[in-house]
Order: structure tokens, then sequence, then C-alpha cells
């Protein structure tokens, strides 16, 4: 039987909300491992005119406990 934890991340990223996505599992690979799965969870972005400047996600991050 395996022991999982989740945890909430923020993240934002000029390109995309997948590259954002990627941002929240790469900082969060820094300091946790056995990263299972990532959730996401919340989407929006920053506008600026008529075009997206920013954008950001909210996502559950899955990881094992060894």
């Amino acid at each position: 039987m395996a022991i999982l934890k989740v945890i909430e991340v923020m993240a934002n990223s000029p390109t995309s909300w997948d590259d954002a996505a990627q941002n929240a599992v790469k900082h969060a690979s820094k300091s946790v491992k056995h990263i299972r799965s990532v959730y996401v969870q919340d989407q929006s972005a920053i506008v600026d005119g008529d075009s997206i400047k920013e954008y950001r996600v909210n996502v559950k991050i899955t990881f094992e406990v060894k």
C-alpha cells in the first residue's frame, strides 16, 4: 500500500496554460520527489488590451511518501 499526499500549487506562464502547469510540476519537483500526477483545478489569465499577457493555473500535485 502506498501513502500519497496532495499539495496545491499556483503557477504562471507568458506562453500557455500547458506551460504554466509544466512550470508548477517543475518547481514542485525541486522539493517534492515521487510525483505521480497533476490535476489542473483552475485556469485564469491576465489580459492587457485585447491579448492575454499571462496564463495562470492552480493545480493539485499528488506524490508518494516513502
